[in-house]
């Protein structure tokens, strides 16, 4: 099998390469393709990937192309991990947005709009490109905001794109070792958007386990969602969330936190991977061991400024294994491939899983998965508090694929208003202002013009 890695000089390419080393059963990939625009990317990737697999005499083969064409012909799976605008564009969103004193986190609030705004239309390249090219390849998109990229690119692909996400299996794995459970063999009930979610339940072997650690605050403290979110306040929710939450329960917070720090954190993974591949220009640079060093820096600075808002403290071990989007990557690429029926948590269409969303709204809730693909289960109905917030986050994502689509400063405008983090349209017009005056990607936004047909959400 062949896999195409969209984004292939990416920094976290090697996470998915040591997945797919990992795995020796019949029918696994055998060959990996490599895309990216930037050469010194590509080949930094290629070296690491190089060093992971010596020693390993049936590891795949790894290619790397400039050319998107070529990269994707003969794809039996296509990975997409892009990021347009790089990450100048991910500190531009942060700044632009603090500057009028609201959240600039990539993928909540004001800064996932304008990542949002500028992605669509590429990713909605991609999967025509995809379709004409490789119609019978399957894509599973990490791209953030990877629920809206996901729904953008459903559009053109239907069911063959799969959004993945780590956070919700990270959530899930940690509330079960807490609660002295195998993760593997928990059930988890979760459901909403991506990074806009809720643990509800946890289940082994039958029997709900989530009261058991809602009713105990010495163990709701004892894992990082507890020490971010706070006993009382799981307490008061009677479900765990997501930690992309404490963005919205918290805001003020998390906002004046981003606001006082010298660096944000697009800011510093900006420096801290130009640092990295430019050391990586230098032969005698030990690739797969730098890389290592890198990672490890990142994954422990990991929203660092909601922990301390939190007084969470620093990350311990077993925060930082979260299973790994690169685990799912594999786990559904084994599902699809060999037909091994599985159950994960993804970012697909709705169907009928959630009442209060229409069929083709992109939500992440379990999986079954097979040769056929992922399937929605059924849950249970969302509580009203997160009913207001998953409508109303659904909206923003509904209008800024409007916006892509119609080139409307309007729907733009209208996308940021409409967001539960951006308390005014005045705020909202002057946002799309700044972003369009920093973002060469958002020309395309018209100063004047009709707003398009509304999308619904």
């Amino acid at each position: 099998m062949k896999l195409t890695i969209l984004g292939g000089g990416g920094f976290r390419v090697p996470l998915v390469y040591g997945a797919l080393l990992a795995d020796h059963a019949e029918g696994r990939v055998s060959a990996v393709t490599l895309y990216d625009t930037d050469v010194d990317r590509l080949t930094a990737m290629a070296r690491v990937l190089t060093e992971q697999a010596e020693g390993i005499p049936d590891a795949p083969t790894v290619a790397a192309t400039t050319e998107l064409d070529e990269a994707l012909r003969g794809a039996d799976f296509v990975f997409s991990a892009i990021r347009v605008g790089g990450l100048a564009g991910r500190a531009a969103d942060e700044r632009v947005a603090l500057d009028e004193g609201v959240l600039g986190q990539e993928t909540v609030g004001a800064g996932g709009i304008a990542y949002g705004l500028r992605t669509v239309p590429v990713a909605v390249d991609l999967a025509r490109r995809i379709a004409r090219l490789a119609p019978q390849a399957w894509v599973i998109n990490f791209t953030n905001p990877a629920g809206l990229v996901t729904e953008a690119m459903s559009r053109h692909l239907g069911d063959r794109v799969i959004g993945i996400c780590d956070s919700p299996v990270g959530l899930g794995r940690r509330i079960a070792r807490v609660l002295g459970a195998d993760p593997d063999r928990a059930r988890i009930d979760y459901v909403g958007l991506n990074h806009l979610g809720w643990v509800r339940g946890l289940y082994v072997e039958g029997r709900d386990e989530l009261p058991r650690l809602l009713a105990d605050p010495e163990l709701l403290g004892s894992f990082e969602e507890g020490r971010l979110f706070g006993a009382d306040w799981l307490c008061s929710l009677g479900a765990i969330p997501n930690e992309y939450l404490h963005y919205y329960y918290f805001n003020r917070e998390a906002v004046r936190a981003y606001q006082d720090v010298e660096q944000t954190r697009g800011a510093f993974l900006r420096e801290q991977q130009e640092g990295f591949y430019g050391r990586m220009k230098d032969p005698a640079t030990p690739a797969l061991a730098t890389w290592d060093r890198t990672r490890a820096e990142r994954e422990a600075t990991y929203m660092s400024e909601n922990r301390d808002v939190a007084g969470a403290g620093e990350r311990d071990e077993s925060d930082l294994d979260s299973g790994g989007y690169e685990q799912v990557a594999l786990a559904l690429m084994r599902a699809v491939a060999r037909n091994e029926q599985t159950s994960l948590i993804l970012n697909v269409r709705n169907r009928r899983t959630l009442a209060v969303l229409d069929a083709d709204a992109v939500i992440e809730a379990p999986c079954l998965v097979d040769a056929n693909g992922a399937r929605p289960v059924a849950v249970d109905p969302l509580p009203y508090h997160a009913v207001g917030l998953v409508t109303a986050v659904k909206a923003v994502e509904r209008a800024v694929l409007d916006a892509a689509a119609s080139g409307s400063r309007a729907d733009a405008v209208r996308a940021f208003a409409l967001h539960p983090l951006v308390d005014s349209v005045s705020v909202a017009r002057r946002l799309v202002d700044g972003y369009t005056k920093v973002h060469p990607g958002l020309s395309y936004l018209r100063r004047e013009g009709p707003s398009s047909t509304r999308g619904g959400g």
